[in-house]
């Protein structure tokens, strides 16, 4: 027990003396480690599991070192966030027409009744609140005073955790880690990135649920350059 303790001791004093942004760093190194292997597939566990790690982890640092973490609102951020999620909006309208798009989602089985699309819907914003916590509030915005280089921080990562998704959302996801990230760097909070994921996810369900808006055939010959496919 005292060889235990002399241990924790010792790696507390060694965490103790790194920076605020190698501390960020080591610890987004270990949550996604933690995640990736306790994971589950099912909704319900997910979002237990997702707000400990992604959302508890961050907060957790921040609120022991005085930091928000991009947990915060300002006027900036308000109109920033309205002003990302309307950019947005077209890819996840075109994307919900598209062939491998519509076969994956919805991830987790729901129907387009209220009484079961709204509870999920709910959880899909939980989702999105602890990933962009993690994403863009610990690797981002929490370390912004390294400069703009914070935005290029997480998009390897990203685009990892993304490896499953349909080839197309996969390939996009690099550069909507760096243009989301851009835009909380820039509002200091996380907010627009928030609202633009978990109103995306929300609306591309939603969508996909129903018959395609339009007929896909004019996108996928517009689309039919990019080297994955559709």
């Amino acid at each position: 027990m005292a060889t235990e303790d002399r241990t924790f001791g010792w790696a507390r004093d060694q965490f103790d003396r790194l920076s605020w942004v190698q501390k960020s760093l080591l610890t987004g190194a270990v949550l996604t480690v933690l995640w990736m292997h306790a994971v589950p597939n099912e909704l319900q566990r997910r979002v237990v599991v997702d707000s400990v790690l992604l959302i508890g982890g961050p907060l957790a640092l921040g609120l022991t070192h005085g930091r928000h973490v991009g947990w915060t609102i300002n006027r900036t951020a308000v109109r920033n966030a309205v002003l990302l999620s309307l950019f947005v909006l077209p890819f996840y309208l075109v994307g919900s027409t598209l062939p491998t798009i519509r076969a994956y989602y919805p991830m987790w089985e729901t129907t387009a009744a209220l009484g079961s699309f709204v509870p999920h819907a709910v959880q899909l914003f939980l989702l999105a609140l602890a990933a962009e916590t993690y994403y863009r509030g610990l690797l981002c915005v929490g370390v912004k005073e390294i400069g703009f280089t914070a935005v290029f921080i997480s998009p390897v990562v990203y685009m990892i955790h993304h490896s499953s998704k349909p080839p197309v959302e996969f390939l996009l996801s690099g550069p909507t880690d760096v243009l989301f990230g851009a835009v909380d760097y820039q509002s200091d909070s996380i907010l627009p990135s928030v609202l633009a994921h978990g109103a995306g996810l929300v609306l591309l369900d939603w969508l996909v649920l129903h018959e395609p808006l339009f007929d896909p055939t004019k996108a996928l010959g517009y689309l039919e350059w990019l080297p994955v496919p559709l």
